[in-house]
């Protein structure tokens, strides 16, 4: 008897644990259900991804959408939309906003307001404080928590703890990776005169690479002092790179592509469109990354994107606010240096499905393979498309991508078996779900 699955992907050019082959993907009950050859097969839709490649769903591990308290700048519906236009199908969103994601009651406020509204699959940072240590143990279990997230050097929001006692008293009570922002606060205070006014370029003098170097080695330092797995996000620098390649037993580290892509040569023409925390630097230190990536140091990569209006990006540096937006670009930039043979296709999903999976324990994401979740990547390698602020789904409406062309470009979106954006269109409502984590299944 012939099999019948509810959908089928045909002749699709998959990515998996067995390598780069042509394949289908059947697909039932919003989960793959079988992969090979599906020739004898039926269901009630067939998708033919002829030419295409299809990668296990991508996962941005470091958003922020603003939501609640700042949604002039973004909320999770349209940061989400800005995700599947870009081929995203979960993301992680950070804790930073108005309230802050510190309590229970925060993060439950959160994963109501993502249920099916949001048009991807979502987590929720909990923000580490001085006065949650204590509960963090708990805190990082619940429902739609993605873990821990520490701000060791200021940023947008109010989130700060930046003495190594305070994060002590964190790590401590942590069971699960606990991401961290990592950068020396008493130093950037330190080195504020540096900033130039309507300078972005002074950016990074101000917050160096020093200040990135010496927070991470006293973040890894804690680490092994309270027994706890930690993650380093947006990693900036060449010496952070050479530093945790001796750590990987207690540090993981994410890259983002626009530390990977831009460098401070483009401080003169984009300005403060390019400031960021932790800053773009030389070129020496993108390459320090991409040494990174090249030797499997780096785990993972995130878009780390912050979205501000172009009237708040338009103030003088430095009251302008740092940050930029990437979820929407993070596929087509990313698969650009796989065409320009920078990365294999094979570590592009390692980085972007694989690694989220095996560090944060996602159940059933993060892999094609039966019995995990229909949540797919579609691209086409070959398409050559402009990226421009007129494709922007971020109420943001910018990227510092305008008018850059790239080779490959996100063709589908598949999250639980549902085709949400096909060919640049959003053709299914929000139907976004929490994110289930490994460590946190009890009585699920």
């Amino acid at each position: 008897m012939a099999q019948v699955f509810d959908t089928i992907f045909r002749s699709g050019i998959v990515v998996n644990q067995d390598g780069v082959a042509l394949r289908d993907i059947g697909v039932s009950g919003g989960r793959i259900a079988a992969i090979g050859n599906l020739g004898s097969a039926s269901a009630g839709e067939t998708i033919d991804a002829t030419g295409l490649h299809i990668l296990p769903g991508v996962v941005d591990s470091q958003v922020h959408f603003r939501e609640p308290g700042l949604e002039h700048k973004e909320d999770l519906e349209s940061g989400s939309r800005s995700a599947v236009l870009g081929g995203v199908t979960a993301v992680f969103e950070m804790p930073n906003t108005k309230p802050l994601t510190t309590s229970a009651e925060k993060l439950e406020d959160k994963v109501r307001r993502g249920h099916h509204r949001m048009h991807c699959d979502f987590a929720f940072w909990v923000g580490g404080t001085r006065d949650n240590a204590g509960d963090v143990a708990e805190l990082e279990r619940l429902p739609g928590a993605a873990g821990i997230k520490v701000f060791m050097g200021s940023s947008t929001g109010d989130l700060l703890v930046e003495d190594d006692d305070g994060v002590r008293s964190i790590l401590k009570n942590t069971r699960r990776r606990a991401a961290f922002h990592s950068e020396d606060e008493f130093r950037l205070r330190e080195r504020e005169g540096f900033r130039v006014p309507g300078d972005p370029s002074s950016h990074p003098v101000w917050r160096d690479e020093i200040a990135a170097l010496q927070c991470t080695q006293r973040l890894v330092r804690i680490a092994r002092e309270t027994g706890a797995r930690i993650h380093v996000l947006h990693i900036s620098t060449a010496e952070e790179i050479d530093f945790l390649a001796d750590h990987k037993d207690v540090a993981s580290c994410e890259a983002t592509p626009h530390h990977l892509t831009l460098d401070a040569g483009l401080y003169g023409t984009l300005g403060t469109l390019l400031q960021m925390n932790p800053p773009v630097r030389e070129a020496r230190h993108r390459d320090g990354i991409w040494k990174g990536i090249g030797q499997g140091i780096v785990d993972v990569l995130g878009s780390d994107h912050a979205p501000h209006t172009l009237e708040e990006k338009s103030k003088p540096y430095p009251a302008s606010p740092s940050g930029m937006t990437g979820v929407q670009t993070l596929v087509p930039i990313m698969l650009d240096h796989v065409n320009a043979g920078r990365m294999s296709i094979e570590r592009f999903v390692d980085l972007s499905s694989h690694g989220p999976n095996r560090l944060f324990g996602m159940a059933r994401k993060g892999r094609i393979a039966v019995g995990y979740d229909a949540d797919l990547t579609i691209v086409d390698m070959k398409r050559r498309v402009t990226i421009t602020n007129a494709q922007v789904g971020s109420k943001a409406g910018w990227t510092p991508y305008d008018g850059k062309t790239v080779t490959g470009w996100p063709v589908g979106t598949i999250v639980r078996g549902h085709k949400v954006m096909w060919e640049g269109e959003i053709v299914t409502p929000g139907q976004g779900e929490p994110v289930l984590f490994g460590e946190a299944l009890q009585g699920r």
